[in-house]
């Protein structure tokens, strides 16, 4: 493989003139929640800042990724996909976690009872979390860590929720420009 064609910085990955060209156009955002509520905002991103410090980074991505594919927030997939991208992820294992129950073999144990919790949480609807996707959560998180996580849950859920009903567009954000 030559170096040339290997992408070294995220504008790499960026659709051509002329495939953009070809392109549907973006939508409009409705609202600029950070601009028009700043204090939630700010709060919102410090709560994101306490869940991750009790986190593995690399499961927080996981739950990240996996909770906005349920959500459909397309602006958070760009985002978090990106992060993971940027910090080593691999390509496949973003890829399969919208299949993860046919792709465990890409993920540890911890890091599936950890999506399994993510879906849980995210999807109320469906009930209560169950006693055995917590219990499973606990055997492979310690008790700190796994409140960090329910909370890291929590969290990507509210900011999915803000950007959907905010129309946030996706495909412009740059690795770590948000913290």
């Amino acid at each position: 493989m030559t170096t040339e064609n290997t992408p070294t910085d995220a504008s790499a990955n960026a659709p051509t003139d002329e495939q953009t060209a070809a392109n549907l156009p973006e939508h409009t955002p409705r609202i600029s929640v950070a601009e028009l509520a700043p204090d939630l905002y700010r709060a919102l991103a410090r709560a994101d800042a306490a869940a991750r410090k009790g986190l593995d980074p690399v499961i927080g991505e996981l739950v990240k990724i996996r909770a906005s594919q349920i959500n459909h927030c397309a602006f958070c997939l760009d985002m978090h996909t990106k992060d993971a991208l940027a910090m080593g992820e691999s390509v496949e294992r973003i890829v399969q976690l919208s299949a993860w129950e046919e792709s465990k073999h890409y993920y540890t144990a911890k890091e599936i009872a950890a999506i399994e919790l993510t879906e849980a949480i995210t999807v109320l609807t469906d009930g209560f979390v169950p006693d055995e996707v917590y219990d499973k959560a606990a055997e492979h998180f310690e008790e700190k860590e796994l409140a960090h996580l329910i909370g890291a849950i929590t969290v990507i859920n509210a900011w999915n929720r803000l950007s959907v009903a905010a129309r946030n567009v996706p495909g412009h954000y740059v690795p770590g420009s948000l913290g």
